[in-house]
């Protein structure tokens, strides 16, 4: 890889998030990360498109991971959104409907959530 990618990383779990920014980082991307909804929105609007990819879970304090797609969506269309969750298909409708690009159910495997996120990213660039 190149450059390295930049992802914005939510999840309002500290283990997961954790996990998820030690794992990225640890292969070559730019991490930055947030525990909430109002915070991602916040460092989206800081640092206008300077992120390659937004992975956020679903339920959210403050602002909802889907209100953050929305939001991502409206702002920079072509930014892709993976969307994971662990609440079956109810929220995952709601994530498709805020134009998610892909949503993943947890638990996943990273090297798993990686691939798609490396898909996203090429696709992105074509």
């Amino acid at each position: 890889m190149g450059k390295s990618n930049r992802l914005l990383i939510i999840d309002d779990s500290e283990e997961i998030l954790s996990a998820l920014t030690n794992y990225f980082t640890k292969k070559n991307y730019k991490v930055t990360s947030a525990s909430n909804g109002l915070d991602a929105v916040k460092l989206l609007e800081e640092v206008k498109k300077s992120f390659d990819l937004v992975i956020t879970d679903l339920v959210l304090p403050n602002i909802s991971g889907v209100a953050v797609i929305s939001i991502v969506k409206a702002k920079f269309p072509d930014m892709p959104v993976i969307a994971i969750t662990g609440w079956g298909e109810h929220p995952e409708a709601l994530a498709i409907e805020a134009q998610a690009d892909i949503v993943l159910e947890k638990p996943f495997k990273l090297p798993d959530l990686e691939e798609t996120v490396q898909g996203l990213i090429k696709k992105k660039t074509q």
